[in-house]
Order: C-alpha cells, then structure tokens, then sequence
C-alpha cells in the first residue's frame, strides 16, 4: 500500500492523511477534477457551466466509491470548505452544516 501525503493546505491544516484516503475511488484521479483548476485559490475563474460539468464529473467518481461516507464526514468535521469531498459540494456542505446547527439550537 501506498503512502498519500496531504496536499500542503490541507497537511496544515490535519497533518498526515487519514488512512481511508488511499482506498478512495478518487486517489488516482486528477485533484482539479475536485478542486477546480487553481485550488490554492479556489475556481473563481471557472464559469459556471463549466464548474457544474466539473463537480457533476467529480460526484460520478465518488458514486462508485466505498469510503464515501468516510469522506463526507471527514470534511463535515475539519475546516475543509473547498472541493467536492463524499459526493458533496462546498456549497451543499455549507447548507448540511447551517441545517445541523438550526437543529441543535431549536434542539436546546
């Protein structure tokens, strides 16, 4: 098996990858599938078609893969806001958290 080392940002961010990292579907396909062309700096220079045509590519790759779950977890719980982690956008993400906290603050 194979050693992943994270992605600078992210290995400031969490350090060595978790394991369950090299059995993703997505450990031999191209990042900016994921991340978009510039991740450093996010896909502002993509139009939106072209980023929709891109995560719609990047969630067929998470589909087939058997640590999905893992992964959407992972990035729900880390500071992770860029790409498409466990078949879910950046922006889908943001929605699942925002509903999270209004279920535990109406919860309380």
């Amino acid at each position: 098996m194979t050693t992943m080392t994270a992605p600078p940002r992210l290995a400031a961010l969490i350090g060595e990858l978790p394991a369950w990292m090299s059995y993703g579907a997505c450990r031999n396909e191209d990042p900016d599938l994921f991340f978009g062309a510039d991740p450093g700096f996010g896909c502002y220079g993509e139009l939106k078609a072209e980023r929709v045509a891109r995560e719609n590519a990047a969630k067929a790759v998470c589909v087939q893969c058997p640590v999905r779950d893992l992964c959407l977890q992972f990035a729900l719980s880390t500071p992770e806001h860029d790409g498409v982690w466990g078949g879910v956008t950046d922006k889908e993400r943001r929605r699942m958290r925002q509903a999270a906290q209004r279920q535990s603050t109406t919860a309380a």
